[in-house]
């Protein structure tokens, strides 16, 4: 099987399979006419799914594909395999489940450091009553007024989008719509259409917070899931031909690595200081908050990451009663009872069950790649290599442990 035939039959496994899940092709910008073809086909069982994919993983080794290509295009395969396999009834275990669609192995959190983030929180917060009152009276000070939420978007899109056309260049047509929308599991979705444009929808369900929206904003769209997906598609695909790089599927390896650099995306923009930069945003439209404060108190929360990835192991792994999983998400996260029945109603998504890993393991593993920077390497020559080429999960992993040897061993041989 020659390269062409093999991209092109992962190409159409992945539409196939969005027949049977939808929601499973988050964007595809390839051949129309490939698209139709599977529309009008009869849909197949997913046994067949699961059959094609293992067919086309044994023809990989001998295609004159680069070893990258190769790289990526197995471990979606293995990942489309297991979306097949569940579609069949076969029963995988939920850490075994997130593995094979991630390449992360992942585990419970440590109680002992989220316990050190409240201690974090309760020396930056101030004040009197609990820790979750002062927070909660906190994020409500921070709260965006709902009839200002689509301005204040506006205006953080803008001030992001001059920064990361200065740093990584984008296509001159490159655009991004936003919608406010309600009842949806997540807070914000990234819709890319093809040909540079995205629609970006924001949940205004979620009350969203100043000191949050910056984050948000980067995330879907700059230098996040908006510009990697310009950049990919003019690089990539336009340039490099690599057609597995116009679909963008659900449960695979690529999400996990588009999360983990969309949630650095304002660690890349802006870095430290965004707190102040927000702030003078948001005074240009009449809305005060304290930029300062909110950066302590998210750098602090930051030690509460694993926490949502726990309560997806309680609630898939072992079994817990949602009530149980709510309680385990208030009392670690601090948040009230509405939000957090609103990230479980995300968790047990059939769908998103598994994603919620993409942003936990995915922010630990990129930003650790991100940090083993050779001497001279910018932080902006290293995310844009992350906008550029397609990683998979395990070879970060590789490089990161690369770097950390090269740094002991040169730590060593200069403190002798």
């Amino acid at each position: 099987m020659d390269a062409d035939e093999l991209v092109r039959g992962y190409l159409v496994l992945g539409l196939r399979l969005g027949r049977l899940v939808p929601g499973f092709v988050d964007s595809f910008t390839g051949d129309p006419a490939l698209s139709r073809a599977v529309d009008n086909e009869p849909r197949l069982h997913p046994r067949g799914l699961g059959e094609q994919a293992r067919l086309l993983r044994r023809e990989l080794p001998g295609s004159d594909l680069t070893e990258q290509r190769k790289q990526f295009l197995d471990a979606h395969l293995r990942a489309l395999d297991c979306t097949a396999r569940k579609l069949d009834g076969e029963r995988i275990s939920f850490v075994d489940e997130v593995e094979q669609y991630f390449q992360v192995r992942i585990r419970p959190g440590d109680e002992d450091a989220y316990a050190q983030a409240h201690r974090r929180l309760d020396a930056v917060l101030e004040g009197p009553g609990s820790l979750a009152e002062r927070l909660l009276d906190h994020r409500t000070d921070d709260q965006v007024p709902p009839r200002r939420l689509q301005g204040a978007v506006q205006a953080l899109s803008s001030a992001l989008r001059d920064r990361v056309r200065h740093k990584y260049a984008l296509p001159e047509q490159e655009i991004v719509e936003y919608q406010v929308v309600t009842n949806k599991p997540w807070s914000g979705f990234n819709y890319y259409l093809g040909g540079y444009r995205s629609r970006v929808a924001i949940n205004a369900d979620m009350g969203h917070r100043m000191s949050n929206l910056p984050h948000l904003v980067a995330h879907e769209s700059y230098p996040g899931h908006h510009t990697e997906h310009c950049r990919k598609e003019s690089g990539l695909v336009a340039k490099r031909g690599h057609a597995e790089q116009s679909i963008f599927l659900i449960n695979t390896p690529q999400c996990l690595m588009a999360e983990g650099m969309a949630d650095l995306g304002l660690h890349a923009a802006v870095g430290p200081g965004w707190g102040v930069w927000t702030e003078r945003i948001f005074a240009d439209l009449g809305l005060r908050m304290d930029g300062e404060l909110s950066e302590k108190v998210e750098s602090a929360a930051s030690g509460l990451l694993t926490v949502r990835q726990d309560a997806a192991l309680l609630l898939h792994d072992r079994g817990a009663d949602q009530d149980d999983v709510v309680a385990h998400l208030r009392r670690w996260l601090l948040v009230p009872d509405r939000r957090a029945r609103q990230m479980v109603r995300f968790l047990a998504d059939p769908l998103w069950r598994a994603y919620t890993t993409t942003y936990v393991e995915g922010v630990r593993l990129v930003r650790a790649w991100l940090d083993v920077r050779a001497p001279g390497e910018t932080l902006d020559s290293r995310y844009l290599r992350l906008l550029d080429e397609p990683f998979v999960p395990r070879a970060l992993e590789s490089q990161v442990r690369d770097g950390l040897s090269w740094l002991a061993r040169n730590t060593h041989e200069n403190s002798m």
